[in-house]
């Protein structure tokens, strides 16, 4: 599983991707995260405001910091 969280490393980007990895530890699941501050790949994944949540290539969030919650819904979809 591949996780990318898109943003130029401002504080939100920075909270998605504690969020991400919460969620992951809580779901005792081992992945591949990565952080994504180029805005040219930014854009070409379909991000128009940072931050960005993609699962396996899937864009789940844009323009917000999504709830743990939610996180691992997303993850567990995406097994």
């Amino acid at each position: 599983m591949k996780i990318e969280v898109f943003g130029p490393g401002c504080p939100k980007c920075e909270q998605v991707e504690i969020v991400v990895k919460e969620a992951l530890s809580e779901l005792n699941i081992d992945a591949e995260v990565e952080k994504v501050k180029d805005m040219g790949k930014i854009v070409d994944a379909g991000v128009m405001m940072p931050p960005g949540l993609s699962i396996n290539g899937k864009l789940k969030s844009s323009g917000k910091v999504p709830k743990v919650d939610e996180v691992k819904k997303w993850i567990k979809e995406s097994q």
